[in-house]
């Protein structure tokens, strides 16, 4: 029989903790519970030497943090096991036994435990906020209150999985030019400060009937070959500070509207928020979250400070009694067509069937965008990598022509 480690809070609100032996988790939970006392949390002890303990701790070390990856399987599976009529308990432990990420699978088990205690699942899952964010657990809450569960995790598994695929395609789009990009730097870097040196001694003393190019590119070499710490601790620092000030509130500010400012890629990032503000908020209001709730998720998960802005300015209006479609007029970030089809949903009774359809259209244009920038930045990094290159070749080959002209 498995040993297992329990803490408790007892009635008079004292903390104590022990082993017992039971069959399973569940089983121990149950007989602690019989016991008057409050189940804070069971962990199973695995028996085994020394060179086991180390193995497992260092698993543990190695072992990624879970991910929306594990949640979109979690949900999926407990959305099928619900709709088969299996309880929610019975679930959580029949997932927990077949997950094999260990952290994700702790979390799970605290879930049920949290579960069996008594707690609604929602509040179970409020406990892990980084995991299921407040859309998840309102979705989650709604369902409880409407007795539509499977069909609320079902929507939610699609929800996680188009935000997955977004992600990818966003992260997937901007990896070429990051590359070429960084290649770019390096070859510049190895031309200046490895091949240029070289010629020093062909060129020494003949800076007044060398090209401009040239002169420009031999200090630049000396420059960077003579004082290279300071230039890299001067780049790590700037680097650094730019870094920084983009986690406080006015440099994640400024970045944001920079996205929606670069010619080529704000229409990318117009669409990418639209869709996301607009599927989430669509995702809701079907689901029966309160309106004010809805603007406030909206607001947290658009994932730019702009729309974030939008929507509480939203938030306030409704809250004074004024619709939607209101505040949105002239915005400068939503289309007038999207305004006035917003406004079209609140009149009809239909706001949650216009919001998902809205926001199925810009995923579309989402996609497509992404296509066409990708086509767009892939010739243009290539030229502008091709031009150093070409300009700096250029600044050596010149000279060594001209002199040989002249020798000969």
């Amino acid at each position: 029989m498995p040993n297992y480690r329990f803490q408790v809070k007892a009635q008079d609100g004292q903390m104590r903790s022990g082993m017992m032996q039971a069959d399973t988790a569940g089983a121990a939970a149950a007989i602690l519970r019989n016991q008057g006392v409050h189940v804070m949390s069971i962990d199973a002890i695995k028996v085994g030497g020394g060179t086991s303990g180390l193995a497992e701790t260092l698993k543990r070390l190695n072992s990624s943090k879970p991910n929306q990856k594990h949640v979109l399987d979690f949900t999926t599976q407990l959305a099928v096991m619900i709709r088969a009529g299996i309880n929610l308990r019975s679930a959580l432990d029949g997932i927990a036994d077949q997950t094999t990420h260990a952290g994700f699978k702790k979390v799970i088990l605290e879930v049920k435990q949290d579960v069996e205690s008594g707690k609604q699942f929602s509040e179970a899952l409020a406990k892990h906020p980084k995991l299921f964010g407040p859309l998840y657990i309102n979705m989650v809450r709604a369902s409880e209150m409407s007795g539509s569960f499977s069909d609320m995790l079902e929507r939610i598994a699609a929800y996680i999985s188009q935000e997955l695929e977004t992600r990818k395609m966003v992260i997937g789009a901007s990896i070429y030019p990051a590359i070429i990009g960084l290649l770019a730097v390096a070859v510049t870097v190895f031309l200046l400060t490895f091949v240029l040196p070289k010629f020093y001694t062909v060129f020494e003393g003949k800076e007044d009937v060398l090209p401009w190019a040239t002169n420009f590119l031999m200090t630049l070499s000396n420059t960077m070959t003579a004082n290279w710490p300071f230039i890299i601790g001067g780049v790590a620092l700037v680097g650094g500070g730019l870094y920084a000030a983009t986690r406080t509130e006015l440099g994640s500010f400024w970045v944001d509207k920079l996205k929606l400012s670069i010619p080529v890629l704000r229409g990318m990032f117009r669409s990418l928020y639209i869709s996301r503000s607009l599927q989430t908020m669509g995702q809701l209001v079907n689901a029966g979250v309160p309106m004010l709730d809805v603007l406030t998720i909206t607001g947290d998960i658009s994932g730019n400070k702009l729309f974030e802005g939008l929507w509480r300015k939203v938030h306030a209006s409704v809250k004074q009694g004024k619709k939607i479609a209101a505040p949105l007029q002239n915005n400068g970030l939503l289309p007038r067509a999207v305004v006035q089809m917003i406004g079209a949903g609140e009149e009809s009774g239909k706001l949650g069937e216009v919001l998902d359809q809205i926001s199925s259209y810009y995923a579309r244009q989402l996609k497509d965008q992404i296509k066409t920038v990708t086509g767009m930045i892939e010739p243009i990094m290539i030229i502008v990598m091709g031009s150093i290159v070409g300009f700096i070749a250029m600044a050596i080959i010149l000279p060594i022509f001209k002199m040989s002209q002249i020798v000969s």
